[in-house]
């Protein structure tokens, strides 16, 4: 049940009933409570009653949970999830993921992110890129944010934005992987 897992270490700052997870991640109630008694025993998860709703969240204090965050971010999270997306959309010379989802993925301290930003470097029709950003965010749950410039602009070294960008952490969305 590794989208479980990940829809909890993935949104940390949450805490989710058992139908909500159903609901998230398509497997029905009894399967998610199941494996949330085992994310359970395992020390993973923690929970609290509030009534009769059962609500649970990632355990992030165990001493796993960084490594297991990094694991599903990268078979679960944005680095799965867009490449896919953005394979059929023409005109995509290059594409990277940026700020602060790149920035923990780099190993920067600070809070989950809240949104994944996406830089796209090409010639992409915008709506095309706005419709796999729509489609990423009903898989993660989390906002996507596309902006593209032109190959030319990227080049450009005297750009404040580009200069930025290439200061700061970049999660390449191809074969190659920039170093953070």
């Amino acid at each position: 049940m590794g989208e479980l897992l990940a829809w909890l270490f993935l949104h940390p700052e949450n805490e989710y009933s058992t139908t909500d997870l159903a609901q998230r991640t398509g497997v029905s109630q009894s399967t998610v409570s199941r494996e949330m008694d085992r994310f359970a025993a395992a020390g993973l998860t923690s929970e609290r009653r509030h009534g009769n709703l059962r609500l649970i969240r990632a355990n992030t204090e165990t001493i796993v949970a960084r490594p297991l965050i990094d694991l599903l971010a990268v078979t679960f999270g944005p680095a799965a999830v867009l490449p896919p997306l953005l394979e059929d959309v023409t005109g995509i010379d290059e594409a990277y993921i940026y700020g602060s989802w790149a920035a923990r993925y780099a190993g920067r301290a600070g809070p989950p992110p809240r949104d994944v930003d996406v830089l796209v470097i090409g010639t992409a029709d915008l709506d095309d890129l706005y419709e796999a950003a729509r489609t990423a965010e009903n898989v993660l749950g989390r906002e996507v944010n596309i902006s593209r410039i032109s190959t030319d602009a990227w080049a450009d070294h005297n750009d404040p934005f580009v200069a930025a960008l290439k200061d700061n952490p970049l999660f390449q969305l191809s074969a190659e992987r920039s170093t953070p």
